[in-house]
């Protein structure tokens, strides 16, 4: 058994009876277990590896299976195992963008750009109702090629500073960048639209995935027919594997509708590597594309192996929930607000495929839906039928854990925001209210709230 196993075996059973012992005890608050039983507790640089704490014996092991499936290293073709990478590409395996599993941190330099990079498109639509792709580009920029082929084009990117005022006196700098696309292999489209994108933590998705339709659509209120000025609507996308219209869950804009279709796009964008899903080359039509007959590159067996690692993690219980500060900064992040796009909890529905994941009580922190943020955290980019000023509301359990795991705190669609506070000042549209009101609370009370959001 390779050492990393045996140790994460033992860390696992540790954390189960932790688990077990936190759930026999009355707990402050009702969200301390995050995810359900899948929950773990800890507060470790590996905590957000560890495999849910209700997986029998045979899904640990099936589990552990897909994690190496999630760290392989491709290669190019032809090789024995692990072979299609690119011929253009943005990096050569899963875990190096998403590091340790949580949010990548945003590069220091070009040349080295880790989790980001930029989605591209020009005006109109797919046959899909997806964004159309650019015109020897496709849908991705990618940044990287294999050798003798020009990649696509290279990345750079201006720092903007400016200063928001609170009403108590104190100030905030808030940071965004302004991207440039580079050195591109041909002239780039002049009404090329881009959206830079931040590699997300990877968490509790498959609790995401198991919320019933049902529960999304009732928290929609496309209308704002309440007129509590939130007007949250589902992202209707294309299910590939399905080959239907379905409500979209994953990415920054919601814009796939499963963890499969999610690995597979990955495959594919990210990394060159063609599958049934998306069986043509993500180069097709460029003068980049090679002649090789190995397509597709990985079968269903390998995408769904590595969409169950992503299936079977756990999430990080809250901890400090009793805590004073942290208990009035709860109170605060309701009272402002945020709970109405944040929507705190959900029970899970009948998972068709894995028992651990249906049922389950969850308190994830987000309703799934597009919400128009404003000019301020515009990409002005469609993608299906959310517009250029609209995000998915990003799940929040873990968020209190990203600089244990990563080492960093730069959170937001870009990863501008260099903490939780900047996060909270870039929020406009149906989020201003609430960031005016947190303006407009006191020093002790802000850090209250932020208290609360490293809680969990």
């Amino acid at each position: 058994m390779p050492k990393r196993y045996f140790y994460s075996i033992l860390l696992f059973c540790a954390c189960m009876i932790s688990c077990i012992d936190d759930i026999n005890t009355p707990s402050v608050d009702d969200d301390i277990m995050q995810g359900g039983t899948t929950t773990v507790i800890g507060d470790y640089i590996t905590i957000f590896q560890q495999p849910a704490a209700n997986l029998s014996a045979e899904q640990v092991t099936k589990h552990f299976e897909s994690d190496a499936a999630f760290g392989n290293i491709f290669v190019t073709s032809p090789a024995t195992n692990n072979y299609g990478l690119g011929p253009l590409f943005n990096q050569n395996s899963c875990e190096s963008c998403h590091l340790g599993n949580g949010r990548s941190p945003f590069p220091t330099n070009p040349s080295q750009l880790k989790g980001l990079l930029l989605r591209i498109s020009i005006p109109g639509e797919n046959q899909f109702g997806g964004p159309l792709a650019a015109p020897g580009f496709g849908g991705q920029l990618q940044t990287k090629s294999v050798f003798g082929q020009p990649r696509e084009a290279d990345i750079t990117w201006e720092e903007i500073n400016r200063i928001e005022q609170y009403v108590d006196g104190d100030h905030i700098e808030l940071r965004q960048f302004e991207f440039h696309i580079v050195n591109p292999y041909m002239n780039v489209p002049s009404d090329l639209m881009i959206s830079p994108r931040i590699a997300p933590p990877v968490i509790g998705l498959g609790l995401l995935e198991a919320i019933h339709e049902n529960d999304i659509r009732l928290l929609a209120d496309p209308d704002d027919m309440n007129e509590d000025g939130i007007s949250g609507k589902i992202n209707y996308v294309w299910d590939f594997i399905h080959q239907r219209e379905t409500i979209g869950r994953f990415g920054w804009k919601a814009s796939q509708p499963s963890l499969m279709q999610q690995s597979a796009a990955a495959y594919h964008n990210d990394m060159g590597i063609t599958s049934p899903v998306f069986s043509s080359e993500s180069c097709e039509g460029q003068v980049q594309c090679d002649s090789l007959t190995d397509d597709p590159e990985i079968d269903m067996h390998t995408l769904a192996s590595t969409a169950f690692y992503p299936q079977s993690l756990a999430v990080p219980a809250r901890r400090n929930a009793a805590n004073e500060n942290v208990r009035n900064g709860k109170i605060l992040f309701n009272s402002i607000g945020c709970a109405s796009c944040h929507h705190p909890s959900y029970t899970t529905g009948s998972h068709p495929e894995f028992d651990f994941l249906s049922n389950q009580t969850i308190y994830p922190y987000t309703d799934l839906l597009l919400h128009d943020m404003g000019e301020g955290l515009a990409d002005h980019r469609p993608d299906f039928n959310a517009n250029g000023n609209e995000w998915r509301t990003p799940p929040l359990w873990g968020i209190g854990l990203t600089y244990t795991v990563g080492g960093h705190q730069n959170f937001l669609h870009d990863g501008r925001a260099r903490n939780l506070a900047e996060a909270i000042m870039w929020h406009g549209g149906e989020g201003q209210a609430s960031k005016d009101t947190f303006r407009n609370l006191t020093k002790e009370e802000r850090a209250d709230v932020i208290a609360f959001l490293e809680s969990l």
